[in-house]
């Protein structure tokens, strides 16, 4: 491959992912701006948007797909952020719990 080709398909590839980050990020703003939905459809449509966010951040900017050779890097991303919502549910969960028995007997 020419190295000017190699350049314009990786151009392609972030603008495209700049492209559809952008639309993920404006649509859930654009739901919550104009307020037309319940809170709840709201709330899940921008859970659904925020995964898709990831999975595009993960492809188009760090490269990340399901070929042999990423998978491991996908694996350790993954396992990283399974330990950090270890650490931060049991955080929360012990703060609570705390602040549970630290409340005054009426």
């Amino acid at each position: 491959m020419d190295r000017n080709d190699t350049y314009r398909r990786e151009l392609r590839s972030y603008l495209t992912g700049l492209g559809l980050a952008v639309i993920l990020t404006a649509v859930p703003f654009t739901l919550v701006a104009w307020g037309g939905m319940g809170t709840a459809t709201t709330l899940w449509l921008i859970t659904v948007f925020a995964l898709l966010q990831v999975i595009v951040q993960l492809r188009y900017f760090l490269h990340i797909d399901f070929s042999r050779q990423k998978r491991e890097d996908l694996h350790l991303i993954l396992f990283s952020t399974l330990l950090l919502a270890l650490m931060a549910g049991g955080t929360i969960w012990i703060l609570a719990n705390l602040a549970m028995r630290m409340q005054m007997p009426r």
